[in-house]
């Protein structure tokens, strides 16, 4: 089982700041682990979305494999016709960020 302050993170590795290289606005969705935010990268100013999945959600490893798994995924779609482009993930103490192409027009 997951333990609640149990060392390793969830992408295995540090990250950077999400929110030193993004702007978070609106929110325009949410879900039952998380929430997913209108930002804008600031070095560019181009808009994307941000999954931010509370880490307080998870109760077993299997859910932190989840969250590895559809990272993975991401990556490996990639460039590929009508699948949204992953920008990249981050990692704080209490949220892993998803950051991926903000499609406009619903889910």
């Amino acid at each position: 089982m997951f333990k609640k302050g149990e060392s390793s993170r969830v992408l295995q590795r540090e990250t950077e700041n999400v929110k030193d290289l993004y702007k978070f606005g609106r929110c325009i969705g949410q879900g039952q682990f998380g929430v997913t935010y209108q930002c804008v990268e600031k070095s560019t100013q181009k808009e994307y979305a941000c999954k931010a999945i509370s880490k307080v959600r998870f109760v077993s490893r299997e859910d932190i494999e989840d969250v590895r798994r559809e990272i993975h995924i991401l990556h490996h779609l990639a460039g590929l016709p009508n699948i949204v482009n992953f920008k990249g993930a981050y990692e704080d103490s209490t949220y892993v960020y998803l950051v991926m192409e903000l499609c406009g027009g619903g889910e």
